[in-house]
């Protein structure tokens, strides 16, 4: 572990991966370097897809960091084409041993807030829209991965839609969640949230301006018995919506308008 600017940062964790045959085993990833050792993905099918082996990832790495600087400088590509095409490219070769698609993702925003343009999230949701938008341009562009870290815009245009789709639908929702406003206007996981009844806006309410308050205050301050204050609580929990952290604090999990 090492301190930069006050935060620390890990050379080296441990991971746990599943075996053929249903065995775990454990390993250290070192952060920072490359994979030492192949990878693959089982698909949501059944079926093994091989990534770039570590021989030949440094230099589909450099090979990919040298296509984004003359693409961007050139100009022949949107912004949203840039993110796209990287994304996939980073994701056909999975440079290192975890952390790959998150660090994809990140890259997408880099590249989009870089050019002026919001960042984006894929939601949870939504998940399954992401992993098959990339099976399918992985069966147009073929398993070979030096082939896939060098896929044209044409040979990608499954995922590219995707994913164009999907910035028009965040840039939507950013839209709404500045204009539409009230006290029972909710947002969660990209959608917004409205409740029928006003005592668990007051609830929810009551819980993000004082996080440490009690059942009872809750009861008190709405006019609600304690079991019905209950009731909502699990309800709000299985939805995921609120969580209550080890000290009793309540976490809001569903955002108020602003």
């Amino acid at each position: 572990m090492i301190k930069v600017d006050g935060i620390y940062l890990l050379r080296r964790f441990s991971a746990k991966i599943n075996l053929p045959g249903g065995q775990t085993t454990s390993y250290t990833i070192h952060a920072g370097i490359y994979k030492t050792r192949p990878n693959s993905v089982i698909t949501r099918y059944g079926d093994r897809f091989e990534y770039a082996s570590p021989e030949e990832t440094p230099a589909l790495m450099t090979d990919l960091i040298d296509w984004y600087n003359e693409a961007e400088q050139s100009g022949k590509f949107s912004p949203i084409e840039l993110a796209a095409i990287f994304h996939y490219r980073y994701i056909r070769i999975h440079p290192f041993e975890d952390g790959n698609g998150r660090i994809a993702r990140l890259m997408v925003n880099y590249i989009l807030s870089r050019h002026g343009y919001p960042m984006i999230v894929v939601r949870s949701r939504k998940k399954n829209e992401y992993l098959e938008a990339l099976h399918k341009t992985d069966l147009t562009v073929g398993p070979t991965p030096s082939h896939g870290a060098h896929a044209s815009k044409r040979e990608i245009q499954q995922f590219l839609t995707y994913f164009t789709n999907l910035f028009v639908e965040e840039v939507t929702y950013n839209v709404r969640f500045l204009t539409e406003r009230g006290d029972n206007v909710w947002w969660f996981d990209g959608e917004s949230v409205k409740f029928r009844s006003d005592t668990t806006s007051k609830m929810l309410n009551l819980m993000y301006a004082h996080p440490d308050i009690t059942i009872s205050q809750l009861s008190e301050s709405t006019g609600v018995n304690v079991a019905s204050v209950n009731k909502q609580i699990r309800q709000l929990t299985t939805k995921g919506y609120i969580q209550r952290a080890s000290n009793g604090d309540w976490r809001l999990i569903i955002t108020p308008s602003i």
